[in-house]
């Protein structure tokens, strides 16, 4: 971008984080692709922390709640994004946690259903083996995949 300076970066990045949540690194990111100089870029973010454009819980609460609700992910593939977000582990940790554990199967539950109808596979075994590799490519824990997957084979058997 063409020399801009402090405060319409300051205003730019402020109606950005208006918008939808942003982290700091997301931010920060952002104003170096600006060319802005580092020390220019820790004021502006100081100020819109201080000012609450930019609040790494609630930015936190809102990816976690989106990315197992609309993105179908698992706790795992949250973290991992959290944690190239630079969200500290801690903060990440709280989130996870705060998932409902029921609302979290039915979700893995109605994925591997799903996906069960696409598989090709010649027996029971391979199937399962497939369904597994599906759900931890979601970022799903292999004990939930489990619970989930020997729910469906129980009510497959009382059909």
């Amino acid at each position: 971008m063409t020399n801009i300076t402090e405060t319409e970066a300051l205003n730019k990045v402020a109606a950005y984080c208006s918008t939808a949540e942003h982290c700091r690194a997301e931010i920060s990111e952002k104003l170096q692709r600006w060319g802005l100089p580092y020390d220019v870029i820790d004021r502006i973010l100081k100020r819109l922390v201080d000012e609450k454009y930019i609040d790494e819980e609630r930015f936190c609460r809102a990816f976690v709640n989106d990315k197992y609700r609309f993105a179908k992910w698992g706790k795992v593939k949250i973290a991992q994004a959290l944690q190239l977000k630079k969200i500290s582990y801690n903060t990440c940790r709280q989130f996870l946690n705060e998932i409902d554990e029921e609302e979290y199967l039915s979700i893995l539950d109605s994925l591997l259903t799903a996906k069960r109808k696409s598989i090709h596979a010649e027996n029971e075994y391979e199937l399962n083996g497939k369904l597994m590799r599906f759900a931890l490519s979601r970022g799903f824990e292999m004990k939930d995949i489990r619970r989930c997957i020997q729910l469906s084979d129980e009510n497959d058997d009382f059909e």
